[in-house]
């Protein structure tokens, strides 16, 4: 038995040797063949195989390949080199800018030239590569988040800043005074009689968040406005609301009368408390009356009435307290309003406090602040993941472009669009095409940030200038050069990057145009007059007819591309007008159009200008949270709704 186990094994090994020694001269005969092959490839196709996938994202990336080259070659042509570039492909040169000063445009020449000086520098700054982020070290942030602050007297009027914003249980605390009633000919909160004046005494607390764009107040987290005298209704009331982009939201009033049982309560507290109206009656009890409940033994009910929480000249204690579901406020220790926390904010965009109005301020003092500095890097709202990176553009068959007005600091916005509607069908297929237009900041810092995420996203491009809210009108023009030849687009769109664009019914309306016809599409203004006093007062300098050109809302709106291609021709010709007001300068550049060809102007609400409205095809003023949950239900509903309002 051991004999033929041995001669068995001797067997299998003898064979075994035998398969190797085949095997080994199969593979040198296969080597032998495949070298001449290997010699006599082309070497250019060996540059071009496809790389290895590195991860699910980029496979998914590689369902919508980009486009195939006929030839393969080392050299770039001009047109690729563009549509890879950062920078936009307008030429702005003094010749463009030189004005006679007819029009009104001198001053804004003389600032566009200015900011292009500016943004050469910046650019080539960039360019040398010698600037770095710089980040501070995390040690040295917890020293400039104190853990209260305490302010008195006239050092706590105007904003008090919290360094570190908010956090869960922090407590603002304000005494102070409300002033004597005061006659005022122009109140912002009545309705005013001609010549007659109106007694108001009111005044705002407000919890501010960081400026976000030049020219542009801060946007206001939490604001709280007691009127004493003066309101439209003629009742002392309290306002509560929230600001973004100075669009507010829609307003909670307490006038006296307590939130319903059905209302939604914030951490199990009304968001409005009762006191005593003027328009109640308090009579006491007639002794028949009291002598019957006896009788019948029904006991008295105790109601406990509080008036008005506040009284011109009289002194009081007002707390606002950071909770889980909003903000809680209470004055001399008595709970008077709640206000749910709005999308878009949070405990740390409140860095500032806000003291204004008839108010005389003792002293302001501010408990349990965030211990730690909240990261304000640039990029903490970017995700760096391929699957946000924007599509090639296509040689041929882009329908729709749009161009996205934005700051080079606004990073979050660009990171919510990229996440919300350019994930749209049509946008990933490359039949609508996206792009941000950014011009540089003032902080170079952000700058070298901007450009880091224009080169990996792909989807941003700079127009070479220093940004000035006066100046957003060569956004414009940069849209329509972009749009007209780099994409050569059928439809160019020009949007804002806190607008929520439904791009399918938007190109639906663009189609219902017939392929001949000019047309410009939106929420256009028709006889609107410019302002000649205020804030945004415009001088008869800048603007000397007495008439606006009809002109669709600068959210959102539609071009025929043979719109856009003239203003480029005349851009180039150095024959344009420009006008501060973008949205009011494209509708001059459409009715100068309109003299040599007929436009077809569609008016449209569902291109919204204040905000969003259901069935909307853009919403403006939406923040970065608001465009996700826009998308969200856009998915999950067969009709569009909105989100909850600011």
């Amino acid at each position: 038995m051991k004999r033929n186990l041995q001669t068995l094994f001797m067997l299998t090994r003898k064979r075994s040797i035998q398969f190797l020694i085949a095997a080994f001269f199969f593979y040198l005969v296969l080597v032998t063949l495949e070298i001449p092959l290997v010699f006599k490839a082309d070497l250019t196709t060996v540059a071009t195989r496809t790389h290895k996938l590195l991860s699910e994202e980029d496979s998914l990336l590689k369902e919508s390949p980009a486009r195939p080259f006929k030839t393969v070659s080392n050299a770039d042509s001009p047109s690729q080199l563009a549509r890879r570039s950062v920078i936009s492909g307008l030429v702005l040169n003094d010749a463009v800018f030189e004005s006679n000063g007819n029009d009104g445009s001198l001053e804004l020449y003389k600032l566009v030239k200015h900011a292009r000086q500016m943004g050469r520098r910046l650019w080539a700054d960039l360019e040398s590569g010698n600037l770095r982020t710089v980040v501070s070290k995390p040690e040295n942030r917890s020293s400039s988040c104190p853990g209260s602050v305490s302010l008195s007297g006239k050092d706590a009027l105007g904003v008090v800043p919290l360094p570190c914003g908010l956090t869960l249980g922090s407590h603002v605390t304000i005494v102070g005074k409300p002033l004597a009633a005061r006659p005022d000919f122009e109140p912002s909160i009545a309705v005013v009689k001609e010549n007659e004046p109106v007694m108001v005494s009111q005044f705002v607390v407000e919890l501010q968040g960081l400026k976000t764009v030049d020219g542009e107040e801060p946007p206001r987290v939490f604001h709280f406005n007691p009127r004493l005298k003066g309101d439209w209704s003629g009742k002392p009331v309290i306002e509560l609301n929230t600001c973004y982009r100075m669009q507010w939201g829609s307003a909670l009033r307490c006038d006296g009368w307590k939130s319903k049982a059905d209302d939604d309560t914030v951490d199990r507290m009304v968001k409005c408390e009762k006191w005593i109206r003027d328009d109640e009656h308090h009579l006491e009890e007639s002794k028949s009356t009291w002598w019957l409940k006896r009788l019948i033994g029904r006991t008295k009910k105790v109601n406990v009435d509080w008036p008005f929480p506040f009284s011109e000249g009289k002194l009081f204690v007002l707390t606002i307290s950071a909770g889980l579901e909003g903000y809680h406020v209470t004055v001399d220790g008595r709970h008077v309003a709640s206000f749910p926390y709005r999308a878009g904010f949070t405990l740390e965009d409140a860095t500032g406090l806000s003291l204004a109005g008839d108010i005389d301020v003792h002293s302001v003092f501010a408990a349990s602040l965030p211990s730690s500095h909240p990261s304000f890097s640039p990029q903490r709202h970017l995700e760096f993941s391929t699957r946000w990176r924007a599509q090639s553009i296509p040689n041929s068959g882009v329908e729709l472009f749009v161009g996205i007005l934005s700051a080079g600091n606004h990073f979050s916005e660009r990171m919510a669009v990229r996440k919300s509607w350019m994930q749209h069908r049509l946008v990933k297929s490359g039949a609508v095409v996206a792009r941000f237009f950014v011009a540089l900041h003032a902080r170079q810092e952000i700058n070298v940030e901007l450009k880091k995420e224009a080169e990996f996203f792909g989807d941003i491009v700079i127009v070479p200038y220093l940004d000035n809210y006066d100046l957003v009108v060569l956004k414009t023009v940069a849209i329509c050069e972009y749009g007209v030849h780099t994409v050569s687009a059928k439809y160019i769109m020009k949007g804002d990057d806190d607008t929520f664009v439904r791009v399918d019914a938007v190109i639906r309306e663009a189609r219902k145009v017939p392929d001949d016809t000019s047309f410009y599409i939106g929420n256009i203004n028709y006889y609107h007059k410019p302002l000649r006093y205020g804030k945004w007062a415009v001088t008869y300098e800048e603007w000397p007819e007495e008439d606006y050109p009809p002109y669709a809302n600068g959210p959102g709106y539609i071009l025929s591309s043979d719109i856009a291609r003239y203003i480029v021709s005349e851009f180039e010709m150095h024959k344009l007008r420009l006008f501060k007001m973008e949205d009011v300068s494209m509708g001059m550049w459409v009715e100068q159009f309109n003299r040599s060809k007929t436009v077809q102007y569609s008016h449209s609400l569902n291109f919204c200008q204040f905000g969003c409205i259901e069935e909307y095809y853009t919403a403006h003023y939406q923040s970065p949270r608001q465009m996700m949950c826009l998308w969200d239900k856009l998915q999950r509903q067969t009709r569009p709704q909105c989100c909850d309002i600011r």
